[in-house]
């Protein structure tokens, strides 16, 4: 197999004015997490989730602003952000459709949801649709093999699913990804939990 290389050394980095590592973000992790490691390098995983969580990927200026803060040399942060699937270093769309295809989804035909939206959606799986609002991926397992074959819509699982049951949540999902709730969890938000 070919490696994948990407030219890093001569590639111009998007910049803003305004840093993606905000105050507010720099004060959580200060009060949250470096009480709780013994160095500030321990403090670089939950860094990368805070910054994801804000923005919905990690730039690679917000990469070397945690490297600056964290007192770490930007290439350690890269390696880190590269090595985790679950950190994503280019846009991705507002909705993440996530198919399982664990052995128990393949067998109960998991191929077909993957199929199904790459056609319906006109991307390939890794793909982001051109209006940003979708973006497919496969995962290897998902936990929920009794319940196969099943997915993630952003963070929600789908269990059960058929290409119908997936046409349906497809044209459910609300227009603001923010108001996509997983219709199990029944509590209140601000209740205090």
């Amino acid at each position: 197999m070919a490696w994948i290389t990407e030219n890093r050394r001569t590639a111009s980095i998007e910049r803003r004015s305004e840093p993606y590592l905000t105050d507010k973000i720099k004060a959580e992790l200060s009060t949250k997490y470096f009480p709780r490691y013994p160095t500030k390098r321990a403090v670089l995983l939950p860094a990368l989730h805070e910054i994801q969580h804000a923005y919905g990927w990690i730039p690679v200026q917000a990469l070397e602003e945690v490297a600056a803060f964290l007192e770490l040399a930007p290439a350690e942060v890269m390696d880190t952000a590269t090595f985790y699937e679950e950190y994503w270093l280019k846009p991705k769309g507002l909705y993440l459709l996530q198919v399982c295809r664990s052995l128990s989804c393949e067998i109960c035909n998991s191929r077909e949801l993957t199929d199904h939206l790459s056609k319906t959606l006109r991307i390939d799986p890794g793909e982001t649709t051109t209006d940003g609002r979708f973006t497919l991926i496969e995962l290897e397992c998902l936990g929920a093999c009794g319940t196969a074959p099943v997915m993630l819509i952003n963070d929600v699982l789908h269990e059960e699913l058929t290409v119908k049951k997936l046409d349906e949540l497809i044209a459910a999902l609300p227009k603001d990804p923010h108001d996509y709730r997983d219709p199990a969890v029944t509590w209140d938000d601000h209740a205090g939990h």
